[in-house]
């Protein structure tokens, strides 16, 4: 039985930390058994917010690059590829711009959202107003079944399905309607207890050496009201403590919560378990990457195939589009 086909994709505007690894990586790489996978590194929606400078951006695409394959994803399973090598995702985002109300994308909650929280940037621009229909290329022109999304995004993938309705309406049924693919996307926040961002620089790189990894763990928020070493914890609003819910394992979690509500354990040494933990874990990335990082050929390479795999795909359902719509 063929399988069914996913789309997703991540912006190259930095670095991949720990919260792109237990939020998205990790399920990527599970996917890849039972589906059909499309994965693109998003160049064209990293310019959405980030327009203004543009000079490290072929950088982060190659960094991007090797942490996917680093952590495990296969282009023999799954097709990596630039979004902007595939002219055929701006050529669909254009002719669907003809047929979408404005107001469906104003309506979209993170158009509003993050306004607010890029307040320092000129975001009054079509391209930030568009993100959600250049997604909707994205998605529809591999005709993609499902959309592995967190329930924050599902609005966008509900966006998609209307102008999916919408275009087959106008002309005739070329795409399918995605679905959701709800991902239990575990809760990470920043060292300092906000949501992870590059903008405060509270992250954990899964590209970061030991002696890094360590300087940033400690120093990390703790329980704010234990004040001395053998204070009683809190470890279920200790930020730290979450950390180890995801990276120690289970055994040595539930001893560490005991500790640490005795006051037997202190946050100095908790600290130290989770940074020689996070160094572990995060070792074998770190081997695979140098191996990539020398052969930077072979990641271009890797690319280049899967962008040729994609345009395959996607200038089919092109000359779909265009008989549909009589162009």
């Amino acid at each position: 039985m063929d399988k069914k086909r996913i789309l997703s994709g991540l912006r190259p505007t930095g670095k991949i930390h720990l919260g792109h690894l237990v939020g998205v990586l990790t399920n990527w790489v599970k996917l890849q058994d039972d589906y059909e996978c499309f994965y693109a590194i998003v160049d064209y929606h990293a310019l959405t917010t980030e327009y203004a400078d543009t000079s490290r951006t072929k950088e982060y695409i190659l960094e991007v690059a090797v942490d996917w394959l680093s952590v495990g994803l296969d282009p023999s399973r799954s097709t990596l590829f630039i979004q902007s090598h595939i002219p055929e995702h701006a050529e669909l985002h254009l002719l669907l711009s003809m047929i979408v109300p404005i107001p469906w994308l104003e309506r979209v909650p993170s158009y509003k959202e993050q306004q607010r929280e890029l307040a320092d940037r000129d975001l009054s621009t079509y391209g930030f107003l568009g993100y959600p229909l250049l997604q909707t290329a994205d998605i529809i022109i591999y005709k993609a079944h499902y959309v592995p999304v967190g329930e924050d995004q599902a609005p966008h993938v509900e966006l998609a399905r209307e102008i999916v309705r919408r275009f087959n309406n106008l002309y005739r049924a070329v795409f399918p309607e995605p679905e959701v693919l709800l991902t239990k996307t575990p809760k990470l926040l920043g060292l300092d207890g906000r949501k992870m961002s590059k903008t405060y620089e509270n992250f954990i790189n899964i590209s970061d050496e030991p002696t890094v990894i360590h300087r940033k763990v400690m120093s990390m928020f703790t329980d704010p009201q234990r004040i001395k070493r053998n204070d009683p914890g809190r470890p279920h609003i200790c930020n730290l403590f979450s950390y180890h819910k995801l990276f120690t394992p289970d055994d040595k979690v539930k001893q560490i919560e005991n500790d640490c509500k005795k006051g037997i354990i202190g946050c100095t040494d908790c600290k130290e378990h989770l940074a020689r933990q996070l160094t572990d874990t995060l070792s074998p990335y770190r081997e695979k990457r140098r191996q990539y990082l020398s052969n930077p050929d072979l990641v271009h390479e890797i690319l280049s195939q899967g962008a040729k795999k994609a345009q395959t795909v996607a200038s089919a359902t092109m000359a779909e589009v265009k008989e549909a719509m009589g162009i």
